[in-house]
């Protein structure tokens, strides 16, 4: 049985990148969900496109790849009068802030109120060009207007003083300062920073640095564990053990649930449950989250059962975004590219691992 897993882990792994690859836009973003779904989630978030190119990162698809990111660096450029006054102005209004999410298209903002101030997702995406730029040798920016846009958006960061900014976080909820946020965007500059031609000031990396361990392992004032917390082991790298060990254990301990991880304690997301006594809705990318790091970790047994907690949550229209607590069924943004990313890469890495212990006997 153990041998054929591989070959099981292929076939399920093609199939969800030919979903995750049907919500890609012309353009090269990705909505988050389904394009015509009704949510909301036919729209593209510079975060979401991130986390869903991560999974054709491992598998090594970089015309798909350099094409998102040609096109999140198009949304800099087109809206570089709003960067430029947020540089010479630190910004006192949400909408002052660089927005979330656009349209896939005409890259044009969406102008209805919302949890603007996403730092971490100028953060993600400048650590990811700062990754393949250094480590995959992918030629992501090619043109001074590219150089240019990166650079200003070091100094955005700057501006807007990230270290100790209230945003909205990853869950674009409750303006706070955010240890994913601040996290997210030590890692973007530290990524960058390897750049020729882009210029980071070593301060603005320290002062981030040292707000991150006075915030440790809380992720915020109201909230001392958080599903965000994960990114900073996965992927920014930017904890050291001892607080590695802390984030999991809280995360396991107070979040996860049978269909996922919930993202916080008295989460009302979604929370509204046909049952009657349910609670916080379950995030199945939590699953696959967990999973990559224990793989990562070398516990190949622990993230082997998170990945079949995984397999157990996909629907037949793939992965959905959550499921109703204690229930058996999804929302309705499915599939959620998010979690179609996370799950990929889940796959593959567990995949890469059977193979090569297969060569060896």
């Amino acid at each position: 049985m153990a041998a054929r897993k591989p070959l099981t882990y292929q076939r399920v792994l093609q199939q969800h990148l030919r979903i995750l690859k049907e919500l890609q836009y012309d353009s090269g973003l990705f909505a988050a969900s389904e394009k015509g779904v009704s949510t909301g989630y036919d729209k593209s978030w510079l975060r979401d496109n991130f986390y869903e190119c991560l999974a054709f990162e491992v598998i090594g698809d970089w015309d798909t790849v350099e094409k998102t990111y040609t096109a999140l660096l198009e949304i800099f450029l087109k809206h570089e009068w709003k960067i430029d006054h947020a540089i010479a102005h630190k910004p006192l209004y949400r909408h002052e802030y660089i927005h979330a999410r656009f349209h896939p298209l005409t890259f044009n903002e969406f102008w209805e109120e919302w949890g603007n101030k996403q730092n971490d997702a100028i953060g993600a995406i400048l650590f990811r060009i700062g990754e393949l730029e250094h480590h995959h040798n992918r030629s992501i920016l090619k043109t001074p207007d590219q150089f240019r846009i990166v650079n200003k958006l070091v100094q955005y960061l700057i501006s807007i003083q990230y270290w100790h900014d209230q945003d909205s976080g990853m869950w674009e909820e409750d303006e706070e300062v955010h240890a994913s946020s601040i996290g997210a965007c030590v890692a973007g500059l530290k990524a960058v920073n390897h750049l020729k031609g882009v210029d980071v000031p070593d301060d603005s990396i320290i002062r981030g640095e040292e707000a991150l361990r006075r915030l440790l392992p809380r992720e915020s004032a109201k909230k001392f564990v958080d599903l965000a917390l994960l990114s900073l082991i996965y992927p920014y790298d930017v904890v050291d053990a001892q607080q590695r060990k802390e984030i999991l254990k809280n995360v396991e301990y107070h979040l996860l649930r049978r269909r996922g991880v919930i993202r916080y304690k008295n989460d009302y997301y979604y929370n509204k449950n046909p049952d009657g006594y349910s609670e916080e809705a379950e995030w199945t990318f939590g699953l696959a989250w967990l999973a990559i790091i224990y793989e990562r970790l070398g516990q190949h047994a622990k993230a082997e059962v998170f990945l079949q907690r995984m397999l157990a949550n996909v629907t037949r229209k793939g992965m959905p975004e959550l499921y109703y607590s204690n229930t058996d069924m999804p929302n309705e943004n499915n599939p959620l590219g998010w979690s179609e990313s996370l799950f990929i890469v889940a796959l593959h890495e567990l995949n890469e691992r059977e193979g090569k212990k297969k060569q060896r006997n």
